[in-house]
């Protein structure tokens, strides 16, 4: 096997987004289970505008790689894996490491890419399509004929969950800022805007009994709303803290004060649920966390490759400019995921 080289994207520190370091090195040959896929597709999220910040919950130290996920093509097994994977397209989801042109993964962890989805398009339903679809039917459990509050449904993976929840015969309203409110409407949702003073009597004169399910990415003093508005029985499924991304102080402390209220709501006896949700939990069972991420994700690419979801791109960057995807995935003027490309 020929030597195989990567060039990766570093993040050397607390940096802003232009001080990003392009590098370019040898990479391993695959080890025992593993994969080499040559990446044609990572998305920028959240979680890469908090590590850039060292406010990511359990971000690995400076210097490293970032990128959430991957689309590409595999191209070299290691021992134990079948050869047949080699030219296959997949995705992964792999926390750091995919702002590069290679990588190596467990090939536990591929799953396959419909043959003729777009790499970018099947890029933004990847760990945005798990963690919306998870939400929605294993956290969260709406039934078709409910009704859903999502914040930001104008994001990566508000758009996506709101259009699999209209696939699921589920109402949405769905928050978003004045410019990205025909996007909204174009997904199915009854948009509100995030900045409105009264925002919580807004959505709730438009769901007098509450909602089914209240998805909140933002966290901070505005969870108590979020909370409110969730009907009996229903379900408050928070994932995020933006509303922290900028506070100053140890980045963990917005989440657990989080995780602490959640869990208070959750045991009150008021039959509604309160929830934080996290793609790797349950990740220490490696074979059954591996299989229902399969599963859950399959389902995402299928809906995907027969139109029922559209992919949402913001814009398609090439990987050595991951400065300005960045730097434009954190501006909050664009509608979808920002994409880098090979």
């Amino acid at each position: 096997m020929s030597q195989l080289t990567t060039t990766r994207i570093v993040l050397p520190g607390i940096v802003e987004p232009e001080e990003l370091l392009v590098r370019e090195s040898a990479l391993a040959a695959p080890g025992p289970g593993q994969a080499v896929v040559r990446v044609e597709a990572s998305g920028v999220s959240f979680a890469e505008q908090q590590m850039r910040r060292g406010k990511y919950y359990d971000q690995p130290p400076f210097p490293f790689t970032p990128g959430y996920d991957l689309v590409g093509r595999v191209e070299a097994a290691g021992p134990g894996v079948d050869e047949a994977l080699i030219g296959t397209r997949v995705a992964a989801v792999t926390k750091t490491g995919a702002w590069a042109t290679a990588v190596a993964v467990d090939a536990g962890d591929l799953v396959p890419v419909p043959d003729g989805v777009d790499p970018a398009a099947a890029e933004t339903v990847v760990v945005n399509g798990v963690t919306a679809w998870q939400m929605l039917h294993r956290t969260a459990q709406v039934r078709p004929g409910g009704t859903i509050l999502v914040l930001g449904a104008n994001g990566g993976v508000g758009s996506t969950l709101t259009q699999l929840a209209r696939h699921a015969g589920i109402r949405v309203v769905g928050t978003a800022s004045p410019r990205h409110h025909d996007a909204v409407r174009a997904l199915g949702a009854e948009p509100l805007d995030y900045r409105s003073p009264d925002l919580a009597a807004q959505a709730r004169a438009l769901s007098p009994g509450g909602y089914d399910a209240v998805f909140d990415h933002v966290g901070g003093a505005g969870i108590a709303d979020s909370w409110r508005l969730v009907a009996r029985g229903g379900t408050l499924v928070s994932y995020g803290t933006a509303a922290t991304k900028n506070d100053a102080g140890n980045a963990r402390l917005p989440v657990l004060g989080l995780f602490a209220r959640l869990l208070w709501w959750n045991i009150l006896p008021n039959g509604r649920g309160a929830h934080f949700y996290n793609l790797w939990a349950g990740r220490r069972d490696r074979a059954r966390f591996q299989a229902r991420l399969r599963s859950d994700l399959t389902s995402v690419f299928a809906l995907l490759a027969d139109g029922s979801l559209t992919a949402q791109v913001a814009a398609r960057i090439p990987l050595e400019r991951a400065a300005e995807a960045l730097r434009l995935a954190e501006s909050g003027t664009v509608a979808g995921k920002v994409v880098l490309v090979a």
